[in-house]
């Protein structure tokens, strides 16, 4: 089985021909002319140094160029760093420099990001609609060989300075991530495909590789990121069949006239990232008769996919079954594995599964089982059902937020004595970010004026949008924060 992610593009190219296979902003482009683009851009890399393993970072928004960045730095035998436009300059630093990147890629409204977050590193950065072109004025070259073992991705799970995991993700991880994705979701004659997520999160990379094992041509819309009028109109103009999204996405449009918009087209929605909410689900589902909701699920230690719905009707409420390859087990808190319709963690092991974290030796433990703190139960026909997460972890509009790093940048206010951080359930964007804080001096800061600090010192998706200030933070009887409280407190 091939593996190289290259020579897997290559030959879906060989095998589908040239065609227009993405659209963005008013311009249909080629999958010739985005091939020979790569490869010119592989040969442009490596005249700057670029060698087989290194790091090139990718922070763009959606763009036609971010495809041909990825295709090019593995044409290279390089590995692509991406990392989510929204993240603050720290943020961007650590992964810069814990990655020992050799190069960034980069566009126009990013730029400032790159330079403050870079400062005083001696790094090359490369920016789409400048010199971008620098690299594309090379004569396109051959594919650097890459062992199936070899690293193709390194891929942050978020985190501000110091705590941010880097996931070394192989081109057998992603190769096999892309193939069992393809068999278990493709349907033949569903292939126009409108797709506003970022590339940069692993549910893009997966929808990305993907395509590598496209049998017919599949035209894709390309959304620099997702505006919900936008995102009808574009269904609706280009009759668009299936569709990616995350919980909030769909939330979002619910809050339009739907049956005001042709989406008689659309068959398919493939919703990941993190958990579904019912109500959205059936509203949405009532609202657009013609189309499926498919829910899966996965983790970027897992290359993005675990499990998604097999053929046939999909199961609401579940993320389906795992795909070929994986296995699954529940495990209670006793260490056990547990019978059907009992919970408890979710445990993997499969070649989806990192080769390890950024630094470290390995992944999972000494038989290979990935703990993904998430806790869940199998039914009787083997469906995977998500309960809760095991952490503390905040999936806001599917990104990830650690609170441990909001509370260290609000603990850096001079008025801050401790703070503490939760997640709240909301319909539109899956949780939000709440923050309680308790003042070393009463009344020296308003909830808003905290707001306004975390804003400007931590990505965009993570800062909180609640402050709630309280005499004093709850503890547990050994002196952890006691979440659960806080959690009770806002429930109330």
């Amino acid at each position: 089985m091939e593996t190289n992610l290259a020579r897997l593009s290559e030959s879906a190219h060989e095998r589908l021909g040239d065609y227009p296979s993405v659209w963005f902003e008013g311009t249909w482009y080629r999958s010739a002319d985005l091939r020979a683009r790569a490869a010119r851009v592989a040969t442009g890399l490596r005249e700057r140094g670029v060698r087989p393993g290194d790091r090139v970072v990718v922070i763009m928004a959606n763009c036609p160029e971010v495809g041909i960045t990825y295709n090019a730095v593995w044409r290279a035998g390089a590995v692509v760093t991406p990392v989510i436009f929204l993240v603050s300059a720290p943020e961007l630093r650590h992964a810069v420099e814990n990655s020992g990147a050799v190069l960034i890629v980069t566009t126009a409204e990013v730029l400032p990001k790159v330079k403050e977050a870079t400062e005083g590193l001696d790094l090359p950065v490369f920016v789409v609609g400048a010199n971008y072109a620098e690299l594309e004025a090379a004569d396109p070259g051959g594919i650097v060989e890459r062992a199936p073992d070899d690293l193709a991705a390194l891929m942050y799970t978020g985190g501000t300075t110091g705590r941010s995991k880097g996931v070394a993700l192989s081109h057998r991880n992603l190769a096999h991530v892309g193939a069992a994705s393809r068999k278990r979701s493709h349907v033949e004659g569903l292939t126009r495909g409108l797709l506003a997520l970022p590339l940069s999160h692993s549910y893009g990379l997966l929808i990305t590789v993907g395509g590598f094992y496209a049998e017919e041509h599949a035209p894709s819309i390309l959304m620099r990121w997702f505006e919900p009028q936008r995102w009808l109109e574009l269904a609706v103009e280009h009759r668009a069949q299936v569709a990616a999204v995350v919980p909030s996405m769909l939330a979002l449009l619910l809050r339009f006239p739907l049956e005001s918009y042709d989406l008689s087209e659309l068959r398919r929605v493939y919703c990941g990232a993190a958990p579904l909410s019912p109500i959205v689900a059936q509203e949405f589902l009532r609202r657009v008769p013609s189309v499926e909701i498919r829910e899966g699920y996965g983790c970027t230690e897992t290359a993005g996919l675990i499990s998604s719905q097999p053929d046939g009707a999909p199961r609401l409420g579940t993320v389906g079954k795992p795909v070929d390859g994986v296995e699954l087990r529940i495990i209670g808190f006793d260490g056990r594995e547990v019978a059907a319709g009992e919970e408890g963690e979710i445990v993997v092991r499969g070649p989806n599964v990192m080769s390890h974290y950024w630094g470290e030796e390995s992944a999972g433990d000494a038989d290979g089982w990935l703990h993904t703190g998430d806790v869940g139960r199998l039914d009787d026909e083997g469906f995977l059902v998500i309960v809760d997460r095991m952490k503390d972890l905040i999936i806001r509009n599917g990104y990830n937020v650690f609170p441990r790093d909001v509370e260290d940048v609000l603990m850096t206010h001079p008025a801050v004595a401790m703070a503490a951080v939760i997640g709240r359930p909301d319909p539109v964007v899956g949780e939000e970010v709440v923050a309680f804080v308790a003042l070393s001096t009463p009344d020296a800061v308003t909830p808003g004026e905290l707001t306004e600090y975390a804003k400007e010192r931590i990505a965009a998706n993570k800062y909180p949008r609640e402050v709630h200030i309280v005499d004093a933070i709850p503890l547990t009887s050994v002196g952890k924060l006691d979440r659960k409280r806080l959690r009770a407190a806002i429930t109330r």
